[in-house]
């Protein structure tokens, strides 16, 4: 939704990063690394630059730190977080006020692609290895895909999918014009990662349609 001049594609507030998923943005991250644990906050919004000033903002009014900045043609994507979830919830706020708009202004979260692969054959297996970032999926283990734009919706499905379940974190890329995530682990374990996935997802849309409900609490 926008306000003529803003549009919120995303707003996520994670309450506490779970390790698998603070360590897989450390890899990858060129600016302040989050710790396991630390509350995080993603806002993706159009035009694209100014996200910037929107850093700057929540930099300037709070303690948080800057975990990552993405920048595409049309879209740009913030993170920050803190081991303080009250400094998390007010870079937020923040944010939301300069833009005149509310949390539940953001888009809807759309599942493309939500499958299950059981008993991955070795070759499939290695397959996914090839793409992960630390993780292995081994021969027999099931393997969950899932797609969702806003790309970034991926980062609460995943941390709440490490919550639920025992399950290894293989790939997640939470931009671009679709995030993807992938998971392996024992079936039944797969099963609940997907279905704690799905639910928080359905939560946000829930929220985001009523109006009724709040991150921020």
């Amino acid at each position: 939704m926008n306000n003529n001049y803003f549009e919120l594609r995303t707003l996520i507030f994670i309450d506490s990063l779970q390790p698998q998923l603070a360590q897989f943005i450390a890899k990858d991250n060129r600016v302040y690394d989050p710790a396991e644990y630390d509350a995080a906050l993603m806002i993706e919004i159009a035009p694209a630059m100014e996200i910037h000033h929107m850093i700057d903002l929540a930099l300037k009014a709070t303690n948080v730190r800057l975990g990552s900045v993405v920048t595409e043609r049309q879209f740009g994507m913030m993170q920050v977080q803190h081991a303080d979830q009250g400094e998390v919830i007010a870079a937020g706020k923040a944010v939301l006020s300069e833009m005149g708009l509310n949390e539940n202004d953001r888009g809807q979260a759309n599942i493309l692609t939500n499958k299950i692969i059981r008993g991955v054959e070795q070759d499939h297996a290695i397959m996914f290895t090839g793409m992960s970032r630390g993780n292995m999926v081994l021969s027999g283990e099931s393997v969950l895909i899932m797609e969702t734009t806003p790309a970034a919706y991926l980062t609460i499905a995943c941390n709440e999918a490490l919550k639920a379940a025992n399950v290894k974190l293989i790939q997640i890329q939470p931009f671009g014009a679709s995030g993807r995530l992938i998971m392996s682990g024992s079936e039944s374990e797969i099963d609940s990662a997907a279905l704690a996935a799905q639910k928080i997802l359905q939560q946000l849309n829930d929220m985001q349609a009523s109006r009724s409900g709040k991150q921020f609490g």
